[in-house]
């Protein structure tokens, strides 16, 4: 049979497999990302059925999926809230920072694994999935909580920190020393504050040079925008996924607005494709010696994450319930953890480390979005009310006259 042909069958039905999982997925209340994960397991190396004519397609799909998931976060931020967000929780990104890549970092230690794969997975366990976050937040009708602004607070300094730790794991794994890290480190930088700037005072016009009046130039436009400068980013070594989040924060206005709603179907599309993609890397013979460990990790981060939610919204005087709402929202870990692995895939280090990452992010991405429910029985709230009770001072009788 002809390749094209093969390809296309393959495409097709791994596309029509996929939509019926979401489908699945969200009957039951899941996210779509592990079932995503696991179709990719059982399609890739020692899966069910293998995938041979399309794998360099869902190769290149999947590096799209990235830039698309990050273009589409950064929509969501404007330069001045980005820069305003920074400011006001940044106490609360540095502990987020000390509570969950600090663990990762020990866990590889205990391993006796090297320090680059330390540095690796302190990275996965750190950063909290923003896209099955905003997707719980807003499946649960809290998106107006108060809590809500403190999430995204720490997940835009994530995202944000990522833009300096990508370009400095690349390096790193890339075997260039200390040197070239710090180097490459410097050029993201630079190339960071650059675009905020240039976001920030020119971020208009940028904007209304982009028509919102035939949507198909705008898809064009800000898409072919978007794939230039991840592909500029990505020869700097900044990350070609850094670089989609800053265009998407340079945008403002109704461009922001109506490019969200145009992409977010091909979003959705090159998103499921990259999650397969990272499920194909990974050989499902070699999870079952990680599950333990993955468990234990994941149980650890997750209690750190409840931590680092109920801190950040303590400081901005959330009452008790939204403190755990918060921490609670966290936990889901998801597309820079996969990002990040898929780099120590590609280099070669810690064979373990892809289905230790792969396992992880599974308990992660399905637990987390039930364990964020639980606040809304009503056995939790009155164990939330007890526990205020006890908190609160009791105020003294007056005297009787």
């Amino acid at each position: 049979m002809h390749s094209t042909t093969v390809l296309l069958i393959e495409v097709g039905a791994l596309l029509f497999a996929l939509g019926m999982l979401g489908r699945i997925g969200r009957r039951f209340g899941l996210s779509p990302i592990p079932l995503y994960l696991l179709a990719g397991l059982a399609f890739g190396q020692g899966g069910v059925v293998p995938l041979s004519a399309s794998e360099e397609f869902i190769e290149v799909g999947a590096e799209i999926g990235v830039i698309l998931l990050l273009v589409m976060l950064g929509l969501e931020y404007s330069a001045s809230e980005l820069v305003g967000n920074l400011r006001s929780a940044a106490p609360a990104g540095v502990l987020d920072a000390l509570f969950n890549a600090l663990p990762g970092a020990g866990f590889a230690f205990l391993l006796g694994w090297g320090w680059e794969a330390a540095l690796v997975l302190a990275g996965i366990t750190w950063v909290s999935s923003s896209g099955v976050i905003a997707k719980v937040l807003a499946d649960l009708g809290r998106l107006g909580n108060r809590e809500t602004p403190v999430i995204l607070s720490v997940l835009v300094i994530e995202d944000l920190a990522m833009a300096f730790y990508l370009p400095l794991v690349t390096a790193v794994l890339a075997g260039v020393g200390l040197v070239g890290g710090l180097k490459a480190l410097a050029v993201a930088v630079l190339t960071v504050v650059a675009v905020l700037v240039v976001a920030i005072r020119y971020g208009h016009a940028i904007s209304s040079f982009i028509s919102v009046k035939d949507p198909e130039a705008l898809l064009l436009s800000v898409l072919g925008l978007t794939l230039f400068v991840a592909g500029v980013a990505a020869e700097l070594k900044v990350s070609a996924a850094v670089g989609a989040f800053l265009v998407g924060i340079a945008l403002s206005g109704p461009v922001a607005h109506h490019a969200t709603q145009i992409l977010s179907p091909l979003r959705d599309l090159f998103a499921a494709v990259f999650f397969v993609f990272f499920g194909l890397s990974t050989i499902p013979a070699a999870m079952p010696p990680v599950l333990l460990p993955a468990l234990g990790l994941a149980l650890l981060t997750m209690l750190t994450k409840v931590l680092t939610g109920v801190f950040a919204a303590r400081r901005v005087g959330v009452a008790l319930p939204g403190q755990v709402r918060a921490g609670l929202a966290l936990m889901p870990r998801g597309e820079f953890s996969i990002v990040i692995a898929g780099l120590a895939v590609a280099s070669g280090v810690e064979p373990e480390l892809a289905p230790l990452a792969t396992a992880y992010v599974l308990i992660t991405v399905v637990s987390g979005p039930m364990l964020a429910r639980m606040s809304d029985y009503a056995w939790f709230k009155t164990m939330i009310r007890k526990r205020t009770a006890v908190r609160r001072p009791v105020e003294p009788v007056p005297a009787a006259e």
